[in-house]
């Protein structure tokens, strides 16, 4: 009689307990693959600054787990619009520099709108989200305060071993590196010395604030204050939405800087309102403003992408890359996360489909690489594109022609540009990437003989069945 072979569930571990780790965990454990998540901090702890998700990527984190979505929306999340007479949300540019009417110096033009459709965004507080979203994930499977130092394949049977620089050790059948722009997992990739292995200075400081509702209100005005608005000018710009269920705003402003930034490795400085107020001294009474209700003593964030070196690929058999660890980008289109969600989607389609080809006979290594191969191919054009993408836009907010009035109209030419990169964003066609992921997929499979009463007809393909994925709910 022949033994019983048990299956052993597929373990993968995931480097990084960010919001895109956590969102990755929480799609894997709905299909039953045991998940194990690495955080190198002592806790969970996102700074308390605002984000956005696009219409688009909620759907994806419902398609994953609607758990995401409950998270998302007990943190305090907001459509970043409040509009009685319109429901939509809109992103909005502003003229932020200039004082177009003399009788009314904070008077600022629309410069242009796109419609993102009804709750087209969500803003919420990083932190927040966050702390909702480890409810999801059941605590047994986190594991924090470790650092990850190397990764090593471990026996024949194409397991790898994660090593930590405590001494500690785990050995798992894959690896998913969302351990942020930093990412170590990268490094171990590509190698130390690789450009590619490490972000790189975009030329531009931010710096953040959260300012509560009634103060955001009197700097400028009920409408601005409660809507999403982008105020463009000369080598700067602000950008604004409401969070916290309508109690706050978060506002970054973001300054070109034309020098190299110091320290690679410390991307955070101290910084002090004043440098804002001298940055923006000549812009609209309306900006100056707000930026006095910023606190007195800020962090300067120096913004860092991958676009100078991307990555040439997110995989390495049984480990890959993904979120900000693949293709950090630029905030300027509000869309970094949104990308990494993308990812994780992709990757929950592919573990599901690694389930059923191991019940074919395929080796966990063999059906790993091939499943993060496919990823890799799916993925990386896009995900790359929204890095480059996001420095192009960037640039068009700060032109200096923002600050002549007779270049006014041809710097406003730059809006149907922005329009075209938004769109390509907020209407990625997720159904068609999980159609083509299974397909894909499929297509690395190995020919089987097919018979037919008894007698061999050929070989054929064996077609993997699209993964099962929970629909979200409309709303």
């Amino acid at each position: 009689m022949p033994a019983i072979v048990k299956d052993s569930p597929i373990e993968i571990a995931i480097v990084g307990g960010g919001i895109i780790g956590l969102c990755l965990a929480a799609g894997l454990i709905k299909q039953d693959v045991k998940v194990k998540v690495y955080e190198q901090a002592k806790s969970f702890r996102e700074i308390g600054a605002g984000m956005a998700f696009t219409a688009n990527a909620i759907r994806c984190m419902g398609l994953m787990n609607p758990d995401i979505v409950s998270a998302l929306r007990s943190g305090g999340s907001v459509a970043t619009s409040l509009d009685k007479d319109d429901p939509n949300d809109y992103l909005r540019w502003i003229d932020g520099y200039n004082k177009r009417r003399k009788e009314d110096p904070s008077y600022q033009p629309v410069l242009y709108k796109i419609d993102a459709g009804y709750k087209g965004f969500e803003g919420t507080r990083r932190d927040q989200f966050l702390e909702a979203l480890v409810k999801v994930i059941p605590h047994e499977i986190v594991e924090l305060k470790k650092r990850l130092d190397t990764i090593e394949e471990k026996g024949s049977d194409g397991r790898v071993q994660l090593n930590f620089t405590d001494g500690t050790t785990a050995v798992t059948d894959a690896v998913i590196g969302c351990d942020g722009i930093k990412s170590r997992v990268r490094e171990l990739m590509f190698g130390s010395g690789n450009p590619a292995s490490y972000p790189h200075y975009t030329h531009k400081v931010a710096y953040r604030a959260l300012v509560p509702m009634e103060k955001a209100i009197q700097a400028l005005g009920e409408y601005k204050a409660r809507n999403q608005h982008n105020h463009v000018g000369p080598n700067a710009h602000l950008i604004h939405y409401p969070v916290a269920n309508q109690t706050m705003i978060n506002a970054t402003a973001f300054i070109s800087d034309p020098n190299e930034w110091p320290d690679d490795k410390v991307t955070v400085m101290p910084g002090l309102r004043k440098d804002l107020e001298e940055s923006f001294a000549d812009w609209n009474p309306c900006l100056t403003a707000l930026i006095q209700h910023f606190p007195e003593k800020l962090e300067k964030w120096a913004v860092y992408d991958t676009w100078d070196f991307p990555a040439p690929f997110y995989n390495k058999g049984t480990i890959c890359l993904a979120g900000d660890a693949a293709h950090a980008s630029s905030p300027h289109h509000g869309a970094g996360a949104c990308c990494g969600i993308e990812d994780a989607l992709c990757l929950v389609t592919l573990i599901n489909q690694v389930k059923t080809s191991l019940k074919e006979g395929a080796t966990k290594k063999d059906a790993l690489s091939s499943a993060f191969e496919v990823y890799n191919g799916i993925r990386r054009t896009r995900s790359q594109w929204l890095v480059n993408s996001s420095r192009r836009v960037c640039d068009l907010y700060h032109q200096p022609e923002w600050g002549h009035e007779e270049k006014w109209i041809k710097a406003e030419t730059c809006f149907e540009e922005i329009k075209d990169r938004s769109l390509k964003i907020w209407h990625f066609d997720y159904n068609t990437m999980i159609k083509e992921t299974v397909e894909e997929y499929a297509k690395k499979q190995p020919l089987k003989v097919v018979a037919t009463n008894g007698k061999t007809n050929g070989t054929a393909r064996v077609d993997v069945p699209m993964a099962t994925i929970v629909p979200i709910v409309a709303n």
